[in-house]
């Protein structure tokens, strides 16, 4: 939306539920650095649609909700939210759908791409791989009974799906989109190794499905 920080700044300060120092600022933009925000934040108090108040031996910043530019922060900030919308919709109406599905980076990031996670059931010919592997584990015996594989033609559909996921993230964001697929066979394989990616995707990501 902006070339400068005015837009991650703005976004940040239209989260807030309290005045933020320019490190806390600079910890929740999108981009930028320490300096870059302060210098970013010292001119939008110039202008006056942010507020500079002193607390103590520290500076701090809140959005100025009577300029009347504040609604243009509301609106970044909420970027991020608008896209997991639309990605729950559109997820929401595949057949055959998603089991789980995340976001993985942030619509208002430096990213070139925005990057979901799929799980899927297991496509054709994916049902005895565990067998072929030579997983065998208690736990692996003991886990819950993998979702049905797909019919050839529900992965033609499955596909197709996904190739018109790429176009219309990229109307909707200017950016690329980066499938990250896996069975549930795959995840199940995940967590019972302990897998870090499971791990930060929990910790990082943004539950859709």
């Amino acid at each position: 939306m902006t070339p400068s920080l005015d837009g991650p700044v703005l976004a940040v300060l239209s989260r807030a539920s309290r005045p933020l120092t320019v490190g806390e600022v600079a910890r929740e933009a999108a981009r930028g650095s320490e300096i870059g925000v302060r210098r970013c934040l010292a001119r939008l108090v110039a202008q006056g649609i942010v507020h500079a108040l002193p607390m103590g031996r520290n500076v701090v910043h809140t959005l100025n909700r009577d300029h009347v530019a504040a609604p243009v922060a509301d609106l970044l900030a909420g970027l991020q939210d608008e896209l997991a919308r639309r990605l729950r919709e559109t997820l929401g109406s595949w057949q055959p759908r998603p089991l789980r599905a995340s976001l993985l980076t942030s619509a208002a990031g430096a990213a070139d791409e925005i990057a979901v996670l799929l799980v899927h059931q297991p496509l054709p010919g994916d049902t005895s791989r565990h067998l072929a592997t030579g997983v065998t584990t208690a736990a692996a015996r003991c886990a819950l009974p993998s979702p049905p594989a797909m019919t050839a033609g529900q992965e033609q559909v499955w596909r197709a799906q996904v190739a018109a996921l790429h176009v219309l993230v990229r109307s909707w964001t200017g950016n690329d989109l980066r499938v990250v697929a896996m069975s549930s066979d795959d995840e199940a394989d995940h967590r019972r190794r302990g897998s870090r990616l499971l791990e930060q995707v929990v910790r990082r990501s943004e539950t859709l499905i």
